[in-house]
């Protein structure tokens, strides 16, 4: 009986190891035979226990020698099947896909940023609750290298019974899709076109297994419950790559790993540790190299091909300087032709010609400095790419990596290898082109040079777009410079040092945007200015021009001036009218300078004038609260139609009081600033179509509440700063309503007073949509978390504390009893900086911490534990501090946790 057990175990081990896709016709057989011998089996072993049970049943009967006999054949039988089984399950093993097709992977220093990025999307796949990753990023950034380095993964290999690599086609189809994963799980293809057929061949093979799928390079949606019906699946998880962040989010990915080109130290110890250890012994080869990864724009893919190159010429100083010198030809030959090959088909996958023109544009800025995104969209308008979609497609060229944001969010930048190899670069210039490149071009971008002068009359009729900002050196431009120029749309002269502009700009009859803003010795526009009869945007911020030069343009859509350009003192007089007369303009802005003064006297005459104008679009400054009620009666009526957006300052703080949505990206964003005020009058109604309010050096409210719960239902962005009698945020004991239900980043700094952000009871559905939460220099705060408002907060993002000198528990403990463990669900980032009371984060219950990945504490020196154990914060990545801090830290347990989170540790 033993024997046919481990016939029946090998039988069924072979059923459940294979689907039945894959089981031969001898096999088949070789099952129904093992069938019907596992019940003959089972009937002899009845008659021999009923033998045993009752002998004399036999002596009666006289059959116990035919029972022997039948038994010994049985199990010969057995002992056959079972030796035809081995054979047929060792067949069936070579052809059973292996759990992972090894394919050895780029080489991947430990802590470099490419490992973070492995590591955190393999903790991303320990979370049960996470099924899909999208690792999205420009091309050559490394996002294969983070999916090969996935794939042979030893904690993959356990989490998994099967790694599915698919490297997707640029003309990829569902079939050829299936084709891939079937080859890859040893399948038969049975009628290579049928999908459904071909789906179900899949679903009944990985149905019962722990899978991944890993899908590098998607360049289009894929809809993987019609490819392999993975809805079904169970166990099936999926990690796809992709340029686009937008293909990400349409394949319902749960989490996001966004892969950016290396820093320039990440980028030369990659070079290095290609090259190899020569490189650090001989500094002038050293020099060389640093020139040569400045090349690679920070891009994995181009570090390698390079490093390859420079590797074979060993320490000789001489060849490496002349290869560097030929650099871009030395990549092209060792590979950028891949990268070039990739970079047109992003460019031909953009889907319509805006979009391609769009992006070409970018290419006509430097590299080291920011695009400006509302000049940039400014100038695709006035060149004719767009109507009024700017701001959508410079998100879809973000999204798809072709762009990237900068850090102040205010502005884009094209990677160097990008940018060169759609532009030739023309920088470091010290004169400008030769005749014949002005001829041909149609688009040329000169700025951040250093020109001191220009060609007399160059001949460039098809001229559309001229970049000279920046250049500091040119005093002058020729008097016939602009006479050929007759198709110009777009001039920027922003940051020269010119003086005055020559009569032959007049001739620009096509010129849509003129930029003169920032060249403070600019005095001079020529006299019959009003030629200019397609102009619609000027900036003449910064400089010496004043409204009456440019008072006949009364057909400008867009205008920004400083204050300092209605003149001064008894000059203004003949200024007064010049604003109103500008009766078509839809966006005006006026920029605080060194001009406060003459606006406290004149001002009024100004607002006066802007009241009168029916605009879409205004940003002011006012002087005071008294002015402010002035001028909003006059405007009351603009506030009626929702289309009209504003960035107003009333009071003044600093130059830049009302830029308070620099580190936000919406430019249809509502913004009030209010300085220096006072109560709550001639805010209410402002407030109530505000999506972000600054506060500052406001008297006369010890709650932001007292602005009315109801004026704050479409606040995204909130800033209080020096408030000096604000004790709370929001009193709950006065309200009966959730409160704060959109806001989305709250700022508080140099608050001295407030104890708390929440005072009283919490309302359901009040701050949800919260992500960023920020305190600095609050030194009477002693309660963030009050009772209830925790539990609010499940989108918060990152938590920041500093300075705040009373705070001894981040969450307090006897204000959240019984707090449940998945609360912070979203926590990603927490910051606690030179608190000097801080003992506890948390000291209740662990909590799960299950989003949060980054961690900072400085000058924290009574914090002594962290809230972690071995189970939870499994994603974190990183805990910056001092060494000395980490060393004095206090554990519960034998020192395991502490060996795991040291890993993360970054000190300084």
């Amino acid at each position: 009986m033993l024997k046919a057990r481990e016939l029946w175990e090998l039988r069924d081990g072979i059923r459940e190891g294979i689907s039945q896709n894959r089981i031969r016709p001898d096999t088949t057989e070789w099952m129904a035979n093992v069938e019907m011998n596992e019940s003959e089996v089972i009937e002899l072993d009845t008659k021999y226990n009923d033998r045993k049970n009752h002998p004399w049943k036999l002596f009666r009967f006289g059959k116990g020698a035919s029972l022997s006999k039948d038994m010994a054949e049985k199990y010969k039988q057995v002992h056959n099947l079972w030796e035809e089984g081995k054979r047929k399950r060792g067949v069936l093993d070579a052809e059973l896909p292996k759990r992972v097709v090894g394919i050895r992977p780029a080489k991947m220093e430990y802590k470099s940023p490419l490992h973070k990025h492995v590591e955190a999307a393999v903790h991303f796949l320990e979370d049960p609750e996470i099924k899909r990753i999208g690792i999205w990023g420009m091309l050559g950034t490394g996002k294969t290298t983070i999916i090969e380095n996935l794939n042979t993964h030893d904690n993959i290999n356990k989490m998994f019974d099967i790694v599915i690599w698919v490297t997707v086609p640029k003309e990829w189809s569902e079939v050829g899709l299936q084709q891939k994963i079937m080859h890859r799980l040893n399948l038969d293809m049975g009628s290579p076109t049928n999908i459904e057929e071909n789906r179900q061949k899949i679903f009944e093979e990985l149905k019962n297994k722990k899978c991944l799928i890993l899908l590098d390079e998607v360049c289009d949606p894929i809809e993987l419950k019609n490819v392999i019906g993975i809805h079904g699946i169970k166990d099936c998880k999926v990690v796809l790559a992709s340029r686009d962040l937008g293909i990400c989010r349409e394949m319902d990915v749960d989490e996001t790993i966004n892969v950016k080109p290396l820093l320039s130290d990440e980028a030369f110890n990659m070079f290095k540790e290609e090259v190899g250890e020569f490189i650090n012994s001989i500094p002038r080869v050293l020099q060389v190299g640093q020139l040569v990864v400045g090349e690679c724009g920070g891009l994995p893919l181009l570090i390698d091909k390079c490093a390859k190159t420079f590797k074979r010429m060993g320490g000789n100083v001489q060849y490496w300087r002349d290869a560097q010198g030929s650099l871009r030809n030395s990549i092209n030959k060792e590979g950028m032709d891949a990268v070039l090959e990739c970079l047109e088909f992003c460019y031909k996958s953009l889907d319509s010609d805006a979009k391609k023109d769009c992006f070409l544009y970018c290419a006509l800025f430097s590299e080291e400095c920011g695009i400006y995104i509302r000049c940039l969209v400014e100038y695709w308008r006035v060149e004719g790419f767009i109507d009024n979609n700017g701001h959508e497609i410079l998100s879809h060229l973000i999204n798809v990596s072709l762009l990237e944001r900068c850090g102040n969010k205010i502005s884009v930048k094209m990677n160097k290898v990008i940018r060169e190899m759609a532009l030739k670069p023309r920088e470091g210039l010290h004169e400008p082109p030769n005749p014949e490149e002005w001829q041909q071009a149609s688009r040329i971008s000169l700025m951040d040079n250093e020109l001191h002068s220009l060609p007399e009359t160059p001949d460039c009729r098809d001229l559309l777009t001229l970049l000279l900002q920046r250049n500091e050196n040119l005093i002058a431009i020729p008097k016939l410079f602009f006479t050929s120029m007759c198709c110009l749309r777009v001039l920027d002269l922003h940051g020269t040092g010119i003086k005055s502009l020559p009569s032959s700009l007049c001739r620009l009859i096509c010129l849509g945007g003129l930029y003169l803003n920032s060249c403070i010795n600019l005095v001079g526009l020529p006299t019959d200015i009003d030629a200019l009869e397609r102009l619609e945007v000027l900036d003449i911020r910064g400089t010496k021009l004043s409204l009456c030069q440019i008072r006949t343009l009364t057909w400008l859509k867009l205008l920004r001036i400083s204050l300092s350009n209605f003149g001064k003192g008894s000059h203004t007089q003949n200024q007064s009218g010049y604003v109103s007369s500008f009766v078509s303009l839809e966006e005006f802005s006026i920029d605080i300078d060194s001009s406060l003064q003459w606006w406290a006297g004149n001002g009024n005459i100004i607002t006066e004038e802007v009241a009168t104008l029916k605009m879409q679009c205004l940003e002011i400054f006012i002087r005071n609260s008294s002015a402010w009620k002035d001028f909003f009666n006059r405007t009351s009526p603009a506030w009626e139609d929702l289309s009209f957006t504003f960035q107003f300052a009333v009071g003044y703080h600093s130059l830049t009081c009302f830029q308070i949505l620099e580190s936000f990206d919406d430019p249809s964003y509502n913004c009030l600033k209010f300085i220096d005020g006072k109560g709550t009058d001639h805010i209410l109604k402002v407030l109530a179509k505000t999506h972000a309010f600054g506060l500052v050096k406001h008297k006369g409210v010890s709650r932001l509440s007292d602005f009315g719960i109801e004026n704050m239902n479409d606040l995204f962005i909130c800033s209080i700063e020096e408030c000096n009698e604000i004790e709370t945020i929001i009193d709950g004991t006065r309200i009966t309503q959730s409160v704060l239900k959109c806001l989305r980043h709250l700022h508080i700094k140099n608050v001295l007073k407030l104890k708390s952000i929440w005072q009283g009871p919490v309302h359901a559905g009040s701050l949800t949509r919260l992500r960023t939460l920020t305190l600095v220099k609050c030194p009477r705060l002693e309660n963030i978390f009050s009772n209830g408002i925790i539990q609010q907060l499940s989108k918060l993002e990152d938590l920041r504390v500093e300075e705040c000198e009373e705070i001894q528990e981040i969450i307090m403990e006897s204000e959240n009893n019984g707090l449940e463990s998945n609360q912070l669900p979203r926590l990603k980032t927490l910051t606690l900086l030179n608190l000097k009371t801080l003992t506890s984060i948390w000291g209740g219950d662990p909590l799960e911490w299950r989003s949060l990945q980054v961690i900072e504490i400085s000058m924290c020196p009574e914090l002594k534990r962290l809230p972690f154990n071995n189970d939870n914060a499994t994603k974190l990545r990183s805990i910056k501090g001092q060494r000395a801090w980490w060393e004095a830290l206090e554990w519960k347990d034998d020192g395991a946790i502490k060996q795991r989170l040291e890993s993360l540790c970054i000190f300084n």
